[in-house]
């Protein structure tokens, strides 16, 4: 029992020595991606994507001005949309922008989604469809006008 006990131990204590090893690695490789503006800089250093984010299209975290002018055009839409909770409003339109990245030319799906992601306590089967659009329109121009 005891050779188990420190096979284990050693075993442990390899994996947390490569584990550290690794995360070093990461930050050496920073340094040599291709310069940023300031605005994507502030928006990457928020939240970098994830090779996955990337993949379906999720926008990293906005800065603070890009975040306020969304939240300002949403309520502009309707104030229930945010209902307060900017953090999942913010959240609700990144997954928004995967709709958006993965149907590009389906405005009816983009509608229909945003209609079912976007809800509140006062409308919990969503803002209608002509609202789901206006809010499809405020996430692309806010959160991921590239796609």
């Amino acid at each position: 029992m005891h050779r188990r006990t420190a096979a284990t131990l050693a075993a442990v204590a390899l994996t947390a020595a490569l584990s550290g090893c690794g995360s070093d690695d990461s930050k050496t490789d920073a340094p040599e991606k291709a310069p940023a503006t300031s605005a994507t800089t502030a928006a990457t250093t928020a939240k970098p994507k994830t090779d996955a984010e990337t993949a379906t299209g999720i926008p990293p975290k906005p800065d603070a001005a890009t975040q306020a002018a969304y939240i300002r055009a949403l309520t502009a839409i309707d104030p229930g949309i945010v209902d307060g909770d900017e953090d999942k409003a913010v959240s609700r339109g990144r997954d928004q922008c995967s709709t958006i990245h993965n149907f590009p030319k389906d405005a009816a799906k983009q509608a229909d989604l945003a209609n079912q992601r976007f809800t509140s306590p006062s409308h919990p089967e969503g803002f209608g469809q002509a609202t789901a659009t206006l809010i499809v329109k405020a996430v692309h121009a806010n959160l991921c006008p590239t796609f």
